[in-house]
């Protein structure tokens, strides 16, 4: 099971947090590791500290408590990306890269104090035992409750997901009938491609979301059918895609630039240099290639991002990426969590290391992310902080250091993180609203055969007004602060009821048939 998708309204800082902590390039070797080597001998300082903090201390400290708690500092002074997992997170982190989670193939939105079904899988284990979107999930197992009181997204999930094979018994309300049903809990399946089509007519168009066990797949499934369409370019959207597995994004780089090239190296002060080379003959070397990236491409898209722009096979269309180049490998230790630890860098074809600098701290790196967003949303481009130049074969420069420097410079939104904004982010405003609307109109939204069949209805639907009926006094009073942004927000608002009808395809279909910049980002 999984939460509503709230992608699109993540505050910067939480774009931070989630890109500084938890993206890597996926070089993930097991091997052991013992944390106590972290804290130094018996005869250490820091060893001897410790020992007189758990004897002395004026309150009781557990020991996995104060071993995170050292793990974390001694970290931080590192580098931003070498972090210390739990044994409690270390399932979770991991899933963020395999193909599939184990679960029944919901997401679920609370909404006040009930839980909703958002959007059902198909073929999921839900899917078969007959879940509907709409459906309020009440007990699991006879006596969890599920709804009748607010709680974490995570306690959430954590009633209702377990090993693959186990069983699960809910009890729902669906409709006004009180049911309950028995649902097989399994491997669910969770593509990295949120959407491919043809964008326009001769161009394709796919979103992948990041790069975990085989995004090489899914693409590919992705590009055989617009190629079988006869499209001459393609736009590949990298927007908001936090990287992942370098593995991937190199097999995707191989399909898409001729020849045996140089396509990424790595290399630290104990890891030898490592050569990643395209191999075969790729299904898509010759078509013009638009790659959109924004401040949130990070990691395994700027190794793909930066293959493509050094050897002149794309244009890289958007904004500064968010500038990661240093890998990690990830060692198990013996409390059963594992370190995420950084021990090389990598470098593009053209000998460029895009990591952004973090001499200043963690704390100075993830504020200066937010105030790139923040600047990005005023127009302001951030061409001060290019880099050291370089020259691809054509003569084009490229720049090193600070991300990957976009070759056409495209604004994101025009919204400004500020307190009214944070505000109806926080309380889920648009997405209650979007469920609300869509359980509402549900027979219409079934009429409709593809998302231009619903734009040309939707388009007549103001759906800014309906919301501030919608609202509480105190959320309308917040959004009549944002009255210059709501030509933004409707289209959001018809995005999101896109995607609860046709998932994230919908979505992103109707996201970019209503951005004004569309033109501006496509090939000419």
């Amino acid at each position: 099971m999984q939460e509503n998708n709230k992608s699109s309204w993540f505050t910067p800082i939480t774009y931070a947090i989630v890109l500084v902590v938890g993206v890597g390039i996926g070089l993930f070797f097991k091997g052991d590791f013992s944390l106590g080597s972290m804290q130094g001998g018996n005869g250490s300082p820091m060893q001897e500290i410790i020992n007189l903090v758990k004897s002395k201390y004026v309150e009781d400290i557990s020991n996995d408590s104060l071993n995170n708690k050292v793990a974390e500092y001694y970290l931080s002074q590192l580098d931003p990306h070498s972090v210390y997992i739990s044994p409690a997170d270390l399932v979770d982190v991991n899933e963020q890269l395999s193909a599939n989670f184990k679960g029944i193939g919901i997401e679920f939105q609370q909404y006040r104090d009930s839980v909703f079904v958002a959007y059902v899988m198909k073929d999921g284990p839900a899917f078969k035992a007959g879940l509907k979107v709409g459906d309020i999930l009440l007990y699991a197992d006879d006596s969890i409750p599920i709804s009748g009181k607010k709680w974490e997204a995570d306690a959430i999930r954590a009633k209702l997901k377990g090993p693959a094979n186990t069983k699960l018994k809910l009890k729902i309300l669906s409709g006004t009938a009180v049911k309950v049903v028995n649902i097989n809990r399994d491997n669910v399946p969770v593509s990295p491609v949120d959407a491919s089509y043809e964008i326009k007519p001769g161009v394709g168009y796919i979103r992948i979301n990041k790069f975990a066990d085989r995004t090489y797949e899914a693409f590919m499934q992705a590009l055989e059918p617009l190629i079988k369409d006869s499209i001459k370019s393609l736009v590949i959207d990298l927007r908001g895609n936090g990287g992942g597995l370098l593995s991937e994004a190199v097999a995707i780089a191989d399909e898409l630039i001729p020849g045996n090239k140089l396509l990424v190296y790595t290399q630290g002060a104990h890891s030898p240099r490592v050569e990643y080379n395209s191999k075969r003959e790729g299904l898509f070397e010759q078509g013009a290639l638009t790659i959109w990236m924004d401040e949130s491409s990070a990691s395994a898209s700027e190794v793909l991002a930066g293959a493509l722009q050094d050897w002149d096979r794309a244009t890289i269309v958007g904004r500064r990426s968010f500038g990661k180049g240093l890998v990690q490998q990830q060692f198990r230790l013996s409390n059963g969590g594992a370190l995420r630890l950084t021990t090389a860098k990598y470098y593009t074809p053209l000998g460029r290391n895009i990591q952004r600098s973090y001499e200043t701290g963690k704390l100075e790196y993830e504020h200066a992310y937010v105030n790139r967003i923040q600047a990005d949303a005023m127009g302001k481009q951030d061409s001060a902080v290019k880099g050291k130049a370089y020259k691809t074969p054509s003569g084009h420069l490229v720049y090193g250091g600070g991300g990957i420097y976009p070759d056409k410079w495209v604004n994101g939104s025009n919204i400004i993180v500020d307190s009214a904004y944070n505000k109806i982010w926080e309380q889920n405003l648009l997405n209650d609203f979007i469920l609300h609307w869509y359980l509402k109109d549900q027979s219409r939204m079934n009429s409709f055969k593809n998302t231009s069949d619903f734009l040309k209805t939707y388009n007549n639907v103001d759906l800014w007004n309906e919301l501030l009926k919608y609202a509480t006094p105190a959320q309308k009073s917040t959004l009549k602060t944002m009255e210059k942004n709501k030509g933004y927000i409707s289209n959001q608002l018809l995005a999101l009821l896109a995607r609860m009808h046709w998932y994230k395809q919908g979505y992103f279909e109707v996201q970019n048939a209503l951005n004004p910049q569309l033109p501006l980002m496509l090939p000419q």
